[in-house]
């Protein structure tokens, strides 16, 4: 199959907004993908190579790209940067450097979606001394036989910038129209295994039947199942019927273990690898955890000398250092806290009842300094559980979750089977999807972001507020840096921004407003972090700001 074919799939994309068109244009070239194809080419349109939770990366940034495209057109580097800052787009630049090309190799083949893919496999595998050039002999190859359009596309895919508007839930329902299959069984199958090409592949090959029969596999993270908020303990208490189990809920990050024998890998909510950060983790989860095929949950938190928790943010240090790993495990220990059992020596769990879950769990581990079992309390008593949440802030936890004791695991939904109970209303996750310059000494800076929901129905982002405060000058530099190869057009003052990047914000109350799409708008917002454990998908949504308005307003109604 082309890689032109594709590249003509990513042009159509580009052009319509509408999410029907999109669809159909994806399902479309579905249908015709051979076989061999099937498990790449859903990533490929995802403007990915690998799913999130496979540890390939292509470490490739934009100078070594740029070197690549050089050495294949003979234009000079200098040129090519100075067409960037024209264009502000990477890929419409590599286009027209490979238009400008001073001869084509005399060999020339067209490009196959099998030859594209399998370079990126070997750039993201090349390591050691001398990769980066190898690296980069092996994307000049590409682009010496690549057509312009071809070129543009390869560059965003490599660069991790596609800018077609698919997200998930297209692809989602594009693979049901395709094979002609049941949505909801797409998506669970995708929510057991988060692999879309062993999804498309498998609707493909053996249909709604095949589908219904995915289960959980150990080495492919599940979807987290996620909690909605309550104004007390009280409202947790009678939502769960007059009974529930509470847990401290823990201020780390959330992660999902899967043992096989030996073998562990540790992924972090946003699905991510983060086996090699934590070492002293992966031994101390072979020590404590008795089966040898397991998927345990838990919370990791970072421990202070003091022996309470510290900030989630000092685990995200952990999770992003490669070097000098034993320096940081010296500087930030962790504990880990496990609340669930998914997964236990070839049974899957996720069908049981919580109770019986955690009495499977408690069974499965032996708890150590590293390793514990989330502390719970069950009751019916209002009294016992609010003295249960007032420990749990003094010690320095973020308060409690409440669970039905009849609850099964639902991967991916966030219902009313969990609750969040916390002391003051919650920040917010959101995607930063414009951005304005700055003034005076900060004119070089991206200053004031506009911040968007996330609406699953439309996979669009909707906007509620602007952002301008609670960054330091060195935060507006690392935005800026992050934020520049992501802006999609300038208008005077303002840029749009690829929505791709999750920030925490604080503020003092959501007001209903028409001034946005989303009818909300957040009063005194505030920056607090970069989540950069969360994918723009995993932002919060418009429904849950609904839901936080209308618990905002019972409390004033309280007062």
């Amino acid at each position: 199959m082309k890689y032109s074919e594709l590249a003509d799939l990513y042009r159509r994309l580009e052009k319509t907004t509408l999410k029907t068109l999109k669809t159909k244009f994806v399902a479309d070239f579905l249908k015709k993908t051979p076989d061999e194809l099937l498990e790449v080419v859903p990533y490929l349109i995802l403007g990915k190579v690998f799913p999130d939770w496979d540890e390939r990366e292509l470490g490739v940034g934009e100078k070594l790209l740029i070197k690549a495209v050089s050495m294949a057109t003979g234009v000079p580097e200098k040129e090519i940067e100075n067409s960037i800052k024209d264009t502000g787009d990477l890929g419409e630049s590599v286009a027209l450097a490979l238009k400008k090309r001073k001869q084509k190799s005399f060999f020339s083949q067209p490009l196959t979606i099998k030859r594209v893919y399998s370079t990126f496999v070997k750039v993201a595998e090349a390591s050691g001394e001398g990769s980066q050039d190898r690296k980069m002999k092996y994307l000049a190859n590409l682009f010496m036989d690549a057509q312009p359009e071809e070129g543009k596309y390869i560059a965003r895919t490599v660069l991790g910038t596609m800018r077609t508007g698919v997200a998930e839930g297209i692809l989602r329902d594009a693979i049901a129209e395709a094979f002609r299959v049941k949505p909801e069984l797409v998506e669970r199958a995708y929510m057991l295994t988060s692999d879309f090409g062993y999804v498309a592949k498998v609707a493909k090959l053996e249909g709604n039947e095949g589908l219904s029969k995915v289960s959980i596999q150990i080495g492919k993270p599940i979807r987290p199942m996620l909690a909605q908020n309550a104004a007390s303990v009280k409202e947790a208490l009678i939502e769960m019927g007059g009974e529930a189990a509470f847990e401290i809920k823990y201020d780390g990050a959330r992660v999902q273990v899967h043992r096989d024998g030996d073998r562990v890998i540790i992924y972090s909510r946003r699905l991510e690898n983060v086996t090699r950060s934590i070492p002293e983790i992966v031994e101390a989860v072979k020590a404590s955890l008795k089966p040898s095929k397991v998927i345990v949950e838990g919370e990791l938190v970072a421990v202070g000398e003091n022996g309470r928790p510290r900030p989630f943010q000092y685990v995200l240090r952990r999770f992003r250092r490669k070097y000098n790993i034993d320096e940081m495990i010296e500087k930030i220990p962790l504990e880990l806290n496990l609340f669930d059992i998914l997964y236990v020596d070839g049974e899957s769990l996720i069908d049981t009842e919580f109770v019986e879950r955690r009495k499977r769990l408690e069974e499965s581990v032996e708890e150590s300094e590293k390793i514990k079992i989330a502390e719970q309390l069950v009751t019916k008593k209002v009294e016992e559980a609010e003295a249960f949440y007032k420990r749990a802030l003094e010690l320095g936890h973020e308060g409690l979750m409440a669970k039905r004791l009849d609850s099964v695991y639902e991967p991916g939904n966030r219902g009313k089977k969990w609750l969040k109970i916390k002391p003051t209303m919650e920040n917010l996750d959101l995607v930063i999807i414009g951005a304005e310059w700055g003034e005076g000494r900060r004119a070089h800076l991206l200053g004031s972001f506009l911040v968007a929901a996330y609406d699953p129905d439309s996979g669009e982002f909707l906007p509620v507020g602007k952002v301008g405060s609670g960054f330091t000058d060195e935060d507006l530099v690392e935005f800026t840096k992050m934020l520049k190869p992501l802006i999609l057009r300038e208008e005077g003052k303002f840029v749009e921004i690829e929505p791709k990047v999750v920030i925490e914000v604080t503020y003092q109350e959501i007001q209903k407003s028409p001034k946005y799409r989303s009818g909300f708008a957040l009063r005194f917002p505030r920056y607090v972090a970069l989540r950069e454990d969360k994918s723009p998908e995993e932002a919060d949504t418009i429904e849950r700001i609904a839901q936080l308005y209308e618990l905002q307003e019972k409390f004033k109604a309280k007062r």
